[in-house]
């Protein structure tokens, strides 16, 4: 076989380094956003953030000058001052009038600042411009060793409740059997497996009430018996329901607890009133969680022309181009590392306003579609699928996919999750669509209407659903439920 050279062309599509990090920006959440964008500000000096919590440092003017960022940034956009110039020289810095950010010159890059450092800046003697310190929560070992120091004063007595608190999780249950913790004391300290039991009844005598228990059932005794103002007949019942019958408590069998212990339903509804008083896990106030916050990527609020939607300037990062060094590199003309630089940061500003439009574009679509859902609630939701918002916008679905993960919108009903305005369609009897959503919503509102002491079943919402021309089964009906986190009809029932 001859060996030869040949010449041939062809077209294919390759992905360019400005088009990956436009994608990688697009489908990261708003944290992850600003983790990413204060990486790229570490690693290039060009680049600047407007908003950056050292705003009121002092700052180098291209003159020689000393002067702070807030009054920097109050500067015209024609001032002479390099820090208050925009990244590009075709920039303008006037928006259009009617505020609307859809319509803004996608090359003015002055849009990144959006709020008046100087109305915001408090002075520097102002009180609320002291750091607010958050105050410090004890732990559950803390708050029960400090009560073990005011009632005992027995070193050795002390050491042994230590012990017993040390084996306590989170919830303030005792993990270990007091037979296991005494088979790992050393013999020659001398210690009876008594002593741990007193220790224990001890630590079981703290607040809150119910630490130190072994299980759910002596957690919720314990808790009884130390109400002081419940009847003694009452305290008897709940405590032999939760000592004796807690399962079939937990499942809302009440007929086989009244048949068990012979009392009728107004002495077993006022035992459970006792029990759902307790507190199975008396130690989870002190475990000092955080909670998560979401913030809204876009706004939706009633106007006199409707419902019109806006970005949250709050969570849009103002970025520029370092000006300073932009003119050197400018009047240098050199090459190298740092022009390389400059054209990577005026990448990230395009791809970053890109970003932003395309999520205020896809909610805007989203409202458009959704009116009634704004007006009326969930019960009103549309079937919509990711198709009909791409044709509409002409893009992909891959791209109203990654603008709808872990992007917010904030409503007049709530917080929601782009995905959430997205849902599969169900045929009704007069030949139109209802959404999923729809069918969850009226289901919440079935069951939350419905007699606690008859609860509706699975079927008989599907039926109650038939019945309004939405023709849904069983097994699905249980499926939304589910998604709902409603528990099924026995453990909805009551007295």
């Amino acid at each position: 076989m001859k060996q030869s050279l040949q010449l041939r062309t062809s077209q294919h599509l390759a992905l360019t380094p400005q088009l990956q990090q436009s994608i990688r920006l697009l489908q990261l959440s708003t944290l992850e956003l600003h983790q990413e964008l204060e990486h790229i500000l570490s690693d290039n000096p060009l680049l600047e953030r407007l908003d950056d919590p050292l705003d009121n440092s002092v700052r180098l003017l291209a003159d020689g000058a000393i002067s702070s960022t807030a009054s920097t940034m109050d500067a015209p956009t024609g001032d002479s001052e390099v820090s208050s110039s925009p990244i590009e020289p075709e920039a303008s810095s006037e928006a259009p009038e009617g505020g609307d950010t859809s319509q803004e010159n996608p090359n003015n890059d002055s849009e990144w600042s959006f709020d008046d450092v100087a109305k915001t800046s408090k002075a520097p003697d102002d009180e609320d411009s002291r750091p607010q310190l958050e105050a410090y929560e004890s732990t559950l070992r803390e708050h029960l060793l400090k009560q073990m120091r005011e009632a005992v004063e027995q070193q050795r007595d002390r050491a042994l409740i230590e012990l017993i608190i040390d084996a306590l999780d989170e919830n303030g249950y005792l993990e270990e059997s007091l037979e296991d913790i005494f088979a790992r004391l050393p013999e020659q300290l001398e210690i009876e497996i008594e002593e741990l039991s007193m220790a224990l009844n001890m630590v079981q005598s703290f607040d809150p009430t119910g630490v130190g228990a072994r299980n759910a059932s002596e957690c919720l005794a314990l808790q009884i018996k130390a109400f002081p103002t419940v009847a003694f007949v009452t305290r008897r019942l709940a405590l032999t329901i939760v000592e004796s019958y807690l399962t079939l408590f937990a499942q809302r069998d009440f007929n086989k607890i009244k048949k068990a212990l012979e009392c009728d339903d107004e002495d077993l509804r006022e035992a459970q009133v006792v029990i759902k008083q307790c507190n199975p896990h008396p130690g989870a106030i002190y475990a000092g969680s955080t909670s998560d916050y979401v913030v809204p990527d876009v706004i939706v609020r009633r106007t006199k022309n409707g419902w019109q939607v806006m970005l949250n300037n709050d969570v849009m990062p103002r970025l520029r181009v370092n000006a300073l060094y932009a003119n050197i590199l400018k009047q240098s003309k050199s090459e190298g590392s740092l022009t390389s630089q400059l054209q990577e940061a005026k990448w990230l500003i395009k791809n970053m306003r890109q970003r932003f439009d395309t999520i205020l574009r896809v909610a805007q679509a989203i409202v458009e579609r959704q009116r009634n859902f704004f007006s009326h609630g969930a019960v009103a939701m549309r079937p919509l699928v990711l198709r009909e918002i791409a044709d509409t916008l002409g893009l992909h679905e891959s791209t109203i996919s990654r603008v709808t993960t872990q992007k917010y919108m904030l409503t007049p009903h709530g917080m929601f999750e782009l995905k959430y305005f997205f849902g599969s369609h169900v045929a009704t009897e007069a030949g139109g669509e209802a959404s999923s959503t729809a069918i969850r919503a009226l289901i919440k509102q079935l069951i939350g209407a419905e007699d606690s002491k008859s609860p509706f079943s699975d079927s008989k919402i599907a039926d109650m659903l038939a019945e309004q021309g939405m023709v849904v089964a069983r097994r699905t009906v249980a499926k939304y439920r589910e998604a709902l986190r409603i528990p099924p009809v026995n453990l909805r029932k009551s007295l």
